[in-house]
């Protein structure tokens, strides 16, 4: 393993950004200084006029490991959240077989480990029949991430609408209680309804039958449960200005016992998009009027919403491709999340401290990850370089999701790809240089995740 001392960068931690040198021995950083004189062999690395930020953390993947891996797989989609500033992920219960039970969830861990070149923790899954192998979890909440609840639709038979087993959920789990929040009555009547108009449905009737409503109704529901039982509650993905009633900035993050993110899709895309995108951002809970975008930015400023993720979920173009009530719900963006928070801050929407804080710092805090998520001296050495004068667009030929395709490469209709006007040129993960400058150490892989509670 190399030492390497990173010099003369724009250290983005906590709040502030200075500059000075930050020194990686072994997996961890050792020192951060205004300047450090090398004294042994060492890689040094030029940082003036980048940016150093900690590696960004997404609480929300689907890397389709295992069962639908013609989708993505672990090492694929771990490969391209690397190249795109993401040092460690947290993945979904819903693959085949869904992750139901310890041994199901261990044999995830297990294939993280041979092939994931960032760091990986697992959600244990749940349905309306597991609620008792579910909480096994309780017994090792220092070496996962969390529960995962579908409080509305979602693929195969990971349901849960039961109110018994959710009382169960809700009142004996000792883990964060992660939740995607729809309200499955809501959806099934707005579905009937735009049927019965005898009209043809297109990806423009997605955030009509998965409404503002819908979204509103399940998460109320969530935070009820939550209330009555203490719980740890983490709801996912919102996406409505109604929402955001729900949640407050009046305390600290590590005080609060209900949180909230909101996924980059969100902030980007409205339902004026799917004139040109179609069916490609079709996803739930479904992007929607421009109205529910604007909201959204104001409450992750204002810290009502906590953290930033994906919800990565690739899907084939040919899925996509389908007739709208075919065509699968999902975007491939764990990639390009880091390089869009980038050009926001660029347009002046948000400081890149403030990227720092939603994208590392708050989800290592929310999720309570050990010795990650900070620029500190002892801690892991997962760090990326950010060039804020280095664009790209997102093409074919640098696209590293399986499924081959961007909601990115074409954002007229005409085939012009999204200028990303920051680069991400080198991501460290455990202090080993996995990426740099375009050339891949795949020789070390990532860790698990683990947690301080």
């Amino acid at each position: 393993m190399q030492t390497f001392l990173i010099r003369n960068i724009n250290i983005v931690n906590e709040g502030r950004t200075q500059t000075g040198d930050v020194l990686l021995r072994g997996e961890r950083i050792e020192k951060i200084a205004g300047t450090i004189e090398a004294k042994d062999r060492i890689t040094e690395i030029n940082g003036e006029g980048k940016y150093l930020l900690p590696g960004a953390i997404d609480d929300q993947v689907h890397f389709r490991e295992p069962g639908l891996t013609h989708k993505a797989t672990i090492y694929t989609e771990s490969k391209a959240a690397i190249a795109g500033g993401v040092t460690s992920f947290m993945e979904m219960p819903n693959t085949l077989p869904p992750a139901f039970t310890l041994e199901l969830l261990e044999d995830k861990y297990e294939t993280a480990r041979k092939t994931s070149l960032a760091n990986y923790s697992f959600f244990m899954g749940t349905n309306n029949q597991n609620a008792a192998d579910a909480l096994t979890a309780n017994a090792h909440k220092d070496r996962i991430c969390g529960i995962k609840a579908f409080m509305g639709s979602s693929t195969g038979n990971l349901l849960v609408d039961n109110p018994l087993v959710l009382e169960k959920l809700f009142g004996e789990s000792e883990l964060l209680i992660a939740t995607h929040c729809e309200d499955e009555r809501i959806i099934k009547a707005n579905l009937q309804k735009a049927l019965d108009s005898g009209k043809e449905l297109t990806a423009a009737d997605h955030p009509l039958i998965r409404n503002e409503e819908a979204c509103f109704e399940s998460s109320f529901y969530a935070v009820q449960l939550a209330k009555k039982h203490g719980s740890r509650l983490h709801i996912l993905h919102i996406s409505t200005e109604k929402e955001l009633q729900l949640f407050t900035n009046m305390l600290p993050l590590k005080d609060k016992r209900i949180t909230a993110e909101v996924c980059v899709h969100h902030l980007h895309f409205t339902a004026d998009d799917y004139a040109v995108q179609g069916n490609l951002i079709k996803c739930n809970p479904a992007i929607k009027a421009p109205h529910n975008r604007e909201a959204l930015w104001k409450a992750l400023l204002d810290d009502r919403l906590d953290l930033i993720a994906t919800d990565h979920a690739p899907h084939t173009l040919a899925e996509k491709q389908q007739p709208y009530l075919k065509a699968h719900a999902g975007v491939p963006l764990v990639q390009h999340s880091l390089p869009l928070m980038l050009h926001y801050v660029k347009q002046g929407k948000l400081s890149i401290e403030k990227v720092a804080e939603k994208m590392s710092h708050a989800v290592a805090d929310c999720f309570q990850i050990k010795d990650r998520g900070y620029i500190r001296e002892g801690y892991q050495a997962d760090l990326v370089i950010a060039d804020m004068n280095a664009p790209f667009a997102a093409t074919k030929e640098n696209i590293l999701y399986k499924c081959g395709w961007s909601p990115f490469e074409n954002v007229d209709g005409r085939g012009t790809p999204f200028a990303f006007p920051a680069s991400i040129t080198h991501t460290f993960v455990n202090g080993n240089l996995i990426y740099g400058k375009g050339q891949w150490n795949e020789s070390v892989k990532g860790q698990r995740l683990l947690f301080d509670r």
